[in-house]
């Protein structure tokens, strides 16, 4: 009978779950938990901090998911070495656990940056977790000055959840604009407006150069005051595990269409892997949910045995502030078709008979119609790519078409 190990417990690590047991319900399954938490879906931090939701709702499996998997979890537990010549993990108190086939799951952690005096900042927080967001929780009141450095996904989120419940929430970041690895520059203004009306300040194109305990000293000079400061830099790739083992690692753990990695019998998956994106047609990691899942039950289903593709990776994102909605996914390139009205904008990038990729904002659109042409390598001359362009719907296809990709529906 295998034994199964995986290390971590996100989205990824109940991917890997599922697609083991739909190829070997006997077989024996460990999860390694650094956090103590079941797996959850840590997009929904930031609606915690605003009341949106709650610990019980905030689950992305059932109470009883891993009773049911038949799957050992061992919570509060961290892997500090992996043998592949003995097929062992070695955890922090010394115990070690073997193993027939391991994922590794073990997600990404914060970046912070050397900031100079920032040990001098006492009430400071990350924002990755959901032990992140109920300390930061904690850590505010209605009085609270909150400054932000990073104004990516895990910053916006962060402002908006702490918005109406604290006396202000400045977001500052290098870049010369919000959500800068998603959004252009004309995108990108849209939605700081949007945050702007809802009383986001932001310093763009400028961030912290050094602390002194409660004010934060910007590279152009100026001083700005706060007392509660969230570090939403960036993340990396959780890789030191794989690396120290000799195994192959660029920004994230290399990783082939069926999540094998370099190493016999060790599968990678979620945000500490890297694959290809289809898009671009490179190697990248792609630290988004519906990736994470996706890779994590192929690499479940490979390593009992079974035979499972994960070879349409693209980046992707579904993100709203305030109400204003934006998605995007595929790449940038090629020829633009644009409709715009004050309050929305919806960009196709078209190339080689195919869409590569879009923007879409305030738009009332079935976007996974788009994604999954982006996906699929649909060609543009097999569909009517002139009522796409207007709205993304399935009459769009032949009714052969709308059979296969949609479920019988013609």
């Amino acid at each position: 009978m295998k034994q199964y190990v995986i290390i971590g417990n996100g989205v990824a690590a109940a991917g890997c779950i599922e697609g083991i047991r739909s190829v070997d319900p006997e077989g024996g399954i460990t999860v390694i938990s650094e956090e103590k938490r079941a797996v959850y879906c840590r997009p929904l931090i930031s609606y915690y901090l605003e009341g949106k939701t709650d610990l019980d709702r905030i689950g992305y499996r059932g109470a009883d998911f891993y009773e049911s998997m038949r799957a050992r979890v061992l919570l509060g537990r961290k892997a500090v070495r992996i043998d592949p010549d003995a097929r062992e993990i070695e955890l922090d108190d010394g115990e070690k656990i073997g193993y027939t086939e391991l994922c590794i799951a073990a997600g990404s952690s914060p970046f912070v940056p050397p900031f100079e005096g920032l040990d001098s900042v006492k009430n400071k927080y990350s924002f990755m977790t959901l032990d992140d967001a109920l300390a930061l929780d904690r850590g505010i009141g209605p009085d609270s000055r909150v400054l932000i450095v990073g104004a990516g996904l895990i910053g916006l989120k962060c402002a908006e959840g702490l918005a109406g419940r604290v006396k202000s929430v400045t977001v500052c970041d290098l870049a010369d604009r919000v959500l800068s690895s998603i959004l252009d520059t004309e995108c990108a203004a849209m939605m700081q407006r949007h945050l702007e009306r809802h009383g986001i300040s932001f310093f763009l194109n400028d961030s912290a150069a050094r602390f002194e305990e409660n004010t934060a000293y910007m590279k152009s000079g100026a001083a700005v005051p706060f007392d509660v400061l969230v570090l939403a830099v960036g993340v990396r790739a959780n890789t030191s595990l794989f690396k120290d083992m000799g195994g192959e690692v660029n920004r994230g753990i290399i990783v082939d269409e069926r999540m094998r990695t370099s190493a016999q019998g060790i599968y990678a998956a979620g945000d500490c892997a890297e694959g290809t994106d289809i898009s671009i047609g490179q190697k990248r990691v792609l630290a988004i949910l519906p990736n994470a899942y996706m890779q994590g039950h192929a690499a479940g289903v490979n390593m009992a045995g079974g035979c499972e593709v994960f070879d349409k990776a693209i980046p992707m994102n579904s993100i709203g502030f305030f109400g204003l909605h934006a998605m995007t996914a595929g790449s940038y390139d090629g020829e633009l078709y644009e409709e715009k009205t004050e309050n929305s904008l919806k960009r196709l990038f078209t190339g080689d008979d195919l869409l590569k990729g879009f923007i879409l904002i305030g738009c009332d659109e079935r976007a996974g119609i788009y994604t999954s042409m982006i996906r699929e390598k649909t060609p543009l001359s097999s569909v009517d790519f002139t009522l796409l362009k207007k709205a993304a719907t399935t009459a769009a296809f032949s009714a052969e078409e709308r059979r296969k990709k949609f479920g019988g529906v013609v």
